[in-house]
């Protein structure tokens, strides 16, 4: 699949997806979520990637959904809304349940969808001058991009609500300060900085953070006891593993391990 509405590229097993449509804000349309929800898939399916680096192109992170495409689409306007969601919604949970850690280099405003989407990562690095918004209500419109499951866990009912219903505007600062993103860092840094991160999970166990990831989502909605089942069977599927056998090795013996994601 060739790529208008988003750039990617594999280097030092790490792939890097770029939002691009710069001059309108990297606001979300039907092609940018289908191209993203293929992105998705590459990089679930490519054991070659082993971390992933989610950007936008230009000043802005994502602007959300482009309201101007929505407008235009008249009475037709609910069914180009499914038609994004599925796609948008389909990428977001690859991106959950894949093995590969997903970091997020949040360089802009992340407003509405764009929200919602950097909430979706599971490491955030956004530079000094980004801005956090909900911006949904504003437009008289609701969540969307599972930020309705994620933003209440991240920092509360309360905050949630707050967000959701008066739009307030964080500074980056206060972003971090709200469990939003890990890391603040000038605007030159911002992808210098997640590639980092990346590039030092490419080389560790990626069957381990797979589900790793996953049993932290299942924890959100599981009983205990179904917890703790699926915490034996993961555990006891990856002290088999290869990577297992080089981590346990490698404490025993006091050297660095070599993982290779198997």
């Amino acid at each position: 699949m060739g790529y208008n509405a988003i750039s990617f590229e594999i280097a030092d097993g790490v792939g890097l997806i770029r939002l691009n449509r710069p001059s309108e804000g990297n606001a979300l349309i039907p092609e940018m979520a289908c191209e993203l929800l293929d992105a998705a898939n590459r990089c679930d399916d490519d054991p070659q990637i082993r971390a992933v680096v989610l950007t936008g192109n230009g000043k802005m992170f994502c602007a959300g959904g482009d309201l101007k495409a929505f407008a235009a689409q008249g009475d037709n306007v609910s069914r180009y809304t499914k038609e994004i969601t599925l796609a948008f919604h389909a990428a977001i949970s690859k991106f959950n349940w894949m093995d590969a850690p997903v970091i997020g280099a949040i360089n802009g405003t992340a407003a509405g969808g764009g929200f919602s989407l950097a909430l979706t990562t599971d490491i955030a690095i956004a530079a000094e001058s980004a801005k956090f918004t909900m911006a949904y209500t504003r437009a008289g419109l609701t969540p969307d991009g599972s930020s309705s499951y994620f933003l209440a866990r991240i920092v509360g009912l309360r905050r949630a609500k707050e967000l959701a219903l008066l739009n307030t505007v964080l500074s980056a600062k206060q972003a971090m300060e709200w469990g939003l993103v890990n890391q603040v860092v000038a605007d030159d840094k911002v992808l210098t900085t997640a590639l980092e991160i990346a590039r030092q999970l490419a080389k560790g166990p990626t069957r381990s953070f797979g589900l790793t990831k996953r049993l932290i989502l299942a924890g959100a909605t599981e009983s205990l006891e179904a917890q703790m089942e699926q915490e034996t069977r993961a555990i006891a599927a990856m002290v088999g593993s290869a990577d297992g056998r080089e981590g346990i090795d490698a404490f025993i013996n006091k050297r660095s391990p070599e993982f290779h994601g198997k």
